[in-house]
């Protein structure tokens, strides 16, 4: 494999990493070295120099994502924040803050998800003090008017209709609903549209909506790229070191245990081939369960670019138009999902039967042992080439922080990995994907 210039020192040193975390003896599998600081208000700040001449990336995660949002009528209000953050403050409105960041030449820009929240930006090593006083500024001093607040609220309203344009978009939204009784991931990320539709309403909610989440103790800064260390906890300690603690972490209803198979029929309102989602409920992100490593790499093994059943319904047969799982990395108990997009209606059944044979092969029959081998040190190979600019590592441990407040939790992961044995995907395999855990929907296009 070749490497743009660029790219090419990055890349040696995760290749040097790889080699390490392959040896006999463990190592850690995160290539840079870095430092941690918490600070007496409960902020963390994970600081990571790595060879990046001239350029920085800071990423500031909430541990706040729609998972949060327990009130009855206020679901969305985490992704809603996501745009008012970037409305400004009395020192920097909104205009001066934008036009700061346009000088700089920076990007910057954010998302949220289930499990978090988090604001990034790409700059030039030269600014980074600029850059650390208006983002402590925003997270500390945020304001915005009434009016304001209803303007963007008929904008998220226009983001979720444009969302449910997409096939995939109104099925994910469907699964959600189907597949939880009580837990918040009952709800997408945006949001319920008859909450959103009334969000207008909830300005003074809005309010303390951010003065609950958006604390030092629930908020974690990762800054990778071509910085002093020192210097920059000091300015840290400088912007941050003010703002009050007072988070206090919601209190989320378990989902309760899903006892019988779950099933539904969706229409979409435009044109599309037939989608199959076939969806279990699994295990929350833990290193140490290993019924849900293995499940993590049961998905590539089942339904991957080198499995049996994509080559042979995708390339030999040619019955799907795609076919691929979901295993994801969340806080509380997640979907294990597979999805097919499938050619002709007639073979929806036949397609569903597969995977369930699919599934079932890997509860009796072990696998060949040189590809879970060769699966592990691809999994790591793939995750270490991806950590080439400081961009990509922030945003990597971004993921990890929103888990579990820390990046140590890589390395457990790796480690956890490479124990796996062909008789641990076997126990997975019948511990998640048995009928009592299973919702499927099939959804169909309304126009012919």
């Amino acid at each position: 494999m070749r490497f743009p210039p660029r790219l090419a020192l990055a890349a040696a040193l995760a290749f040097t990493a790889l080699v390490s975390a392959c040896a006999t003896t463990p190592q850690p599998t995160f290539p840079y070295a870095y430092e941690r600081h918490t600070l007496p208000n409960g902020l963390t700040a994970f600081l990571v120099p790595m060879q990046s001449p001239g350029v920085v990336a800071y990423y500031s995660v909430v541990r706040t994502g729609s998972r949060d949002e327990v009130e009855e009528g206020k679901s969305g209000f985490a992704h809603f924040f996501e745009h008012m953050m970037f409305r400004g403050t009395p020192k920097f409105p909104q205009a001066i803050y934008e036009g700061i960041v346009t000088k700089m030449g920076a990007n910057t820009n954010a998302y949220t998800t289930d499990d978090h929240t988090a604001y990034h930006l790409k700059f030039t090593t030269e600014d980074l003090s600029k850059v650390i006083e208006i983002e402590a500024d925003r997270f500390q001093n945020l304001a915005f008017s009434r009016t304001v607040f209803q303007t963007e609220a008929g904008a998220v309203y226009g983001e979720y209709r444009k969302g449910l344009a997409s096939p995939f978009g109104l099925l994910h939204e469907r699964m959600q609903d189907l597949a939880y009784d009580a837990h918040t991931y009952k709800h997408t990320t945006i949001g319920f549209e008859r909450d959103i539709m009334v969000m207008a309403g909830q300005f003074d909610y809005s309010l303390t909506f951010f003065k609950r989440f958006y604390r030092p103790e629930n908020t974690v800064l990762v800054i990778a790229g071509d910085f002093a260390p020192k210097p920059t906890l000091a300015l840290i300690e400088k912007h941050y070191g003010g703002w009050a603690r007072g988070y206090v972490a919601p209190a989320i209803t378990p989902e309760p245990p899903q006892t019988a198979e779950r099933t539904a029929e969706v229409t979409y309102p435009g044109k599309t081939l037939p989608i199959l989602a076939v969806a279990y409920k699994g295990d929350a992100f833990d290193p140490a369960n290993r019924d849900y490593i293995a499940a993590l790499l049961l998905e590539e093994l089942a339904f991957g670019e080198t499995s049996e059943l994509r080559k042979r319904l995708l390339l030999r047969e040619q019955r799907v138009q795609m076919l691929s799982a979901d295993v994801p990395m969340n806080r509380d108990q997640p979907l294990f999902t597979i999805y097919a997009m499938i050619k002709k209606p007639d073979d929806i059944a036949a397609v569903r039967d597969e995977i369930y044979a699919t599934l079932e092969h890997f509860k009796t029959t072990p696998v060949d042992a040189q590809r879970l081998r060769d699966l592990k040190r691809r999994n790591k190979y793939s995750f270490l080439m991806g950590l080439d600019t400081p961009a990509a590592v922030a945003g990597s441990l971004a993921r990890f922080i929103s888990l579990t407040g820390d990046i140590a939790v890589i390395d457990q992961l790796y480690a956890a990995a490479d124990a796996v044995t062909a008789e641990d995907i076997m126990s997975a395999a019948k511990k998640y994907f048995v009928p009592a855990r299973r919702t499927v929907i099939v959804l169909k296009g309304g126009q012919s």
